[in-house]
Parts: C-alpha cells; sequence; structure tokens
C-alpha cells in the first residue's frame, strides 16, 4: 500500500482518475457527495458535472452554502435511510463519516445502489486498527473536543456545525474490512492508499511527542496497530454482478 504525503497529491490522484475514466460522459457527469465537509476537495475543471451534496447536519449543509455555495443540489438526509435514486450518479465521494455511523454496512449497499454501472466510490476513513484509530476508539468524546482545539488548534471545534462529531467504527471501518467488504459483493479495488496528513499540521514541539507516542504504541502492540498510516483512501468499482 502506498503512503501519500499531502493532500496536494491525493487530490491530483483523485482529480486524474475521475477526468480519465469518466471525460467522455455523454451527459452531465453525476457526482454525490455523501457527508458534506467544508468544500469540495476535487479539482474537476474541464469536466462538465453536477455536484449533489448530502448531510444528516443542517447546520454544516448552512456553513457550506454560505461559504462555498458549490453545490447544485443539497439534500439534507440520514445515509442509512434516504431514498435516492439507484444507479444515478457515477462517482460517490465520502470522506470521514463511515467511522460516524453505526451500521455503515448498509451505508455502503445503499452507495452502490446509488452508482450506475461501472460508477465507482471514493471512500476516505480512518483505519480502526491503526494507532490514530485506536485511540479514538478507547479515549470519550470531549477528549476527541479537546485535542482538536488544542493540539490542532481548531477553534470552532465541538461548535454545531462543526466537528469532531461522535464515532462507532464498525469492524468494516479498517484496512481488512473494506477489502473483504468489497470481496464479498465482487466489487473492484483499483486503488488504495495510506495517509497520515494530521502530523504534517502540528507544530515541531506536538509532531515530535505524537510521531513518538504513535511509534511506541505500535511496539507495544507488537505490531497489531499501524504506525504508518492513521487513514485510508480507496478507488472502488462498482460490480456488474447480480
Amino acid at each position: 500500500m502506498k503512503i501519500l504525503k499531502n493532500e496536494k497529491i491525493e487530490s491530483e490522484i483523485l482529480s486524474n482518475y475521475i477526468k480519465e475514466n469518466f471525460h467522455n460522459c455523454s451527459t452531465k457527469l453525476q457526482i454525490l457527495e455523501a457527508g458534506c465537509g467544508r468544500q469540495w476537495a476535487i479539482d474537476l475543471s474541464g469536466l462538465h458535472f453536477e455536484l449533489t451534496g448530502i448531510d444528516i447536519n443542517q447546520k454544516s449543509l448552512e456553513i457550506r452554502k454560505t461559504k462555498y455555495n458549490d453545490l447544485d443540489t443539497i439534500i439534507i438526509g440520514d445515509l442509512q435511510t434516504v431514498d435516492l435514486e439507484h444507479n444515478k450518479y457515477e462517482v460517490i465521494y465520502n470522506s470521514y463519516v463511515l467511522e460516524h455511523i453505526k451500521n455503515a454496512e448498509k451505508v455502503l449497499n445503499n452507495f452502490f445502489s446509488w452508482l450506475k454501472p461501472d460508477g465507482v466510490l471514493i471512500l476516505k476513513i480512518p483505519d480502526g486498527k491503526s494507532v490514530y484509530g485506536f485511540i479514538t476508539r478507547i479515549t470519550p468524546f470531549k477528549f476527541h473536543i479537546f485535542v482538536r482545539r488544542h493540539i490542532f488548534r481548531k477553534k470552532n471545534a465541538g461548535k454545531p456545525g462543526y466537528g469532531p462529531f461522535p464515532t462507532y467504527y464498525s469492524n468494516i471501518i479498517s484496512r481488512d474490512g473494506i477489502r473483504k467488504y468489497c470481496q464479498n459483493k465482487n466489487h473492484t479495488v483499483i486503488a488504495e492508499y495510506g495517509i497520515n496528513y494530521y502530523i504534517s499540521s502540528l507544530n515541531f514541539f506536538n509532531k515530535v511527542f505524537v510521531t513518538f507516542f504513535v511509534k511506541l504504541i505500535s511496539v507495544l502492540s507488537l505490531g497489531r496497530l499501524c504506525s504508518s498510516h492513521n487513514a485510508l483512501i480507496y478507488i472502488i468499482k462498482k460490480s456488474t454482478v447480480i
């Protein structure tokens, strides 16, 4: 598995993949951002596309609309229960959402029912089997807010519309979990990457401390918890097998 160095490289990889594989789309490329972030993360200049955003958090959508207004269609809904048209989207982009959902597998099933044949899911999840994922799973939510505010200097952390959000980490939220799911459903993993950008956002003292701490926990776990990355990116192609 290749470890990406920064978000710029990630964006270029995802952008190039979409442009190379969907540039001949005869109609507007339909993209669903499932669980809206702060802004659209992929440069698709030159492509004719329509971006639909869905999120259960109305406040987050309001912030997105006010600050960027880059969504063509906005849907307020729960990814577990919302009723969207089947076989509609060429691309579904889902970034750091599934770990916040109790029934993550049901949401994955929904994604692939909403994708067109040969459509792709771009999925970003924290790795529950990494040191980062392990610490997140065993610590209380108030600690997550404290770390986001005081270590990562996110002053709005915990306020309405801003992360962090409660996490559940179902078994599927891991490298093994995603691979097993795709194998069982006959979906094809086109690409898999590891990332650990969160370290680069720290000041020098915190970077040294966090790097040492993560490696120490990995060693103490006898290698069962990974220290080389904290999150995973997948490009997954929908199976055509019914």
